[in-house]
C-alpha cells in the first residue's frame, strides 16, 4: 500500500525529479516556500520511507566511449520473473531490468556494449539464463521529464490533451490522460459504450499503461493515468472529452 504524502512532498519530487539529486534544499525551499531544513527532513522521510528508491546519473555512453545502448524486449514465465530478473543484473553490461506484471515482453533489459560483438555476448549471456528474446534495438535518444501533477499548483494547469492531429477528412485524433474521477475510468469500453459515454463514431484505438501498449477490446477497462488515444471522424466535443478528464 502507498505510503501518504502531501502537497509540499509532491513538489518536492518533482523539483528533484526535475533537477535532479544535486539541487539544494535552499532552492528546492524558496520554490516550495518552506525552510531548508524542512526540506531536508522531507526528503529524509520519503528515503526512508521508500518513496525516493535511489539517485542515478543519467549517462550518455556513446559520448563517453563510443559504448551502444541496447534494449532487449523478453518474455519469461510470471513465476520466474523476478528471479531472472535480478540474475540477469549480473550479466556484464547489463545497467537496468524493468518487470511488466503480464504478457509478452514481460522483461526489458538495458545493456551498454563496446560494440556489435559486445552486444551479441550480452544476447547469448541472457539466453543462456532461460529468457527468450522477442526484440532489440539500439537506443537512440532518451527523454525525461517529472511528474506534472506533483508540480505547482498556481502555474496554469497542464491540459490533459497531449496531442491533437488530423486525419484524412474531418478526422480528429486526441491523445488524454484519464484523470482520478473521470466517468469512464474503472469502465470496460463495452460498458462506457452501453451507459453511452463513449459516443458512435468515436473510437479509443490504444492505450498506454507504464510501459505497456495496449490495442483496446470491448473488455478492455480504462484506468486512471491511462493515456488514451481516441479517434472520430466527426470531431470530438468537450462532453465527450470529458468522460476522460472529469472536467
Amino acid at each position: 500500500m502507498g505510503q501518504g504524502i502531501d502537497e509540499v512532498d509532491e513538489r518536492i519530487l518533482y523539483y528533484l525529479t526535475q533537477e535532479g539529486r544535486h539541487t539544494s534544499a535552499p532552492d528546492i525551499a524558496e520554490k516550495v516556500d518552506v525552510s531548508p531544513p524542512t526540506v531536508r527532513n522531507r526528503i529524509r522521510r520519503l528515503e526512508e520511507g521508500g518513496i525516493i528508491k535511489g539517485y542515478h546519473a543519467h549517462v550518455n555512453y556513446e559520448r563517453s566511449n563510443g559504448c551502444l545502448t541496447n534494449l532487449f524486449i523478453c518474455t519469461t514465465s510470471a513465476t520466474d520473473r523476478q528471479e531472472l530478473a535480478q540474475r540477469v543484473l549480473d550479466v556484464p553490461g547489463v545497467i537496468n531490468v524493468r518487470e511488466i506484471m503480464t504478457g509478452k515482453g514481460n522483461l526489458r533489459i538495458k545493456a551498454i556494449g563496446k560494440d556489435t560483438d559486445d552486444l551479441t555476448r550480452i544476447a547469448q549471456d541472457i539466453t543462456a539464463l532461460g529468457i527468450e528474446i522477442d526484440d532489440e534495438g539500439l537506443i537512440h535518444r532518451e527523454y525525461f521529464r517529472p511528474y506534472a501533477q506533483f508540480g505547482p499548483r498556481e502555474e496554469e494547469p497542464i491540459s490533459p490533451v497531449t496531442g491533437v492531429a488530423g486525419l484524412s477528412g474531418d478526422a480528429d485524433v486526441i491523445e488524454v490522460i484519464v484523470n482520478e474521477g473521470a466517468p469512464i475510468a474503472g469502465k470496460t469500453l463495452q460498458q462506457a459504450n452501453e451507459e453511452e459515454l463513449i459516443p458512435s463514431g468515436v473510437l479509443v484505438v490504444r492505450i498506454d499503461r507504464g510501459d505497456q501498449a495496449i490495442t483496446p477490446t470491448g473488455e478492455t477497462t480504462i484506468k486512471e493515468d491511462d493515456f488514451v488515444t481516441v479517434h472520430s471522424r466527426s470531431g470530438i466535443t468537450d462532453e465527450t472529452l470529458g468522460v476522460f478528464t472529469g472536467r
